[in-house]
């Protein structure tokens, strides 16, 4: 069976932390007002009293070499983003990608402690011991070592920077960790 490869949406495909002049090579700029990102600007216009203001959409920066690249590594591909399914509306057609399966999360969203990263509970329950790769900018020393103490299988704990996403040594290492599982 082959391993699990998470992927994050804002951080790896979506270097937003990038200066807005500086767009890195390789990505291009849409503008997605998805109904998740609609209502969350319609909530705060209307806390800060402009609930007849224009909607600006989300600024995304997608580069549609990740999708054949991503198709190519030797993972099932899954969506572990808080786009969850907007993100097979969305995303996966500007990369090139199928339909994905995604990780629906809690609501509330728990708050662990210790710097643990609030997706890495659910990931490891949602994992059930099989072998995964998670590609997230939020991942931390703690998110690694609350994973080893509560996860039976393989993991790799991948953190991509969000100034550059996804780069050619991110898919070298993700690839390296996956050939030592057979």
């Amino acid at each position: 069976m082959r391993p699990t490869l998470l992927v994050d949406v804002d951080g790896p495909l979506n270097p937003y932390a990038a200066k807005p002049h500086r767009r890195p090579a390789g990505y291009e700029t849409h503008r997605l007002l998805t109904p998740r990102w609609e209502a969350a600007e319609r909530r705060r216009l209307t806390e800060w009293g402009l609930p007849n203001k224009r909607m600006k959409p989300l600024r995304v920066w997608l580069n549609p070499d990740h999708g054949p690249a991503l198709d190519a590594l030797p993972f099932d591909l899954v969506w572990a983003t808080t786009w969850e399914e907007e993100a097979n509306a969305y995303v996966a057609p500007v990369l090139g990608l199928p339909e994905l399966p995604f990780i629906a999360w809690s609501s509330p969203r728990p708050v662990p402690d210790n710097g643990v990263f609030w997706k890495t509970p659910e990931i490891v329950t949602w994992a059930k011991g099989r072998a995964f790769a998670w590609i997230d900018d939020d991942i931390t020393e703690a998110d690694r070592t609350w994973v080893k103490e509560h996860h039976d299988g393989p993991a790799l704990l991948h953190r991509v920077d969000p100034r550059y996403g996804l780069a050619l040594d991110d898919f070298a290492a993700l690839t390296a960790w996956a050939t030592t599982l057979n």
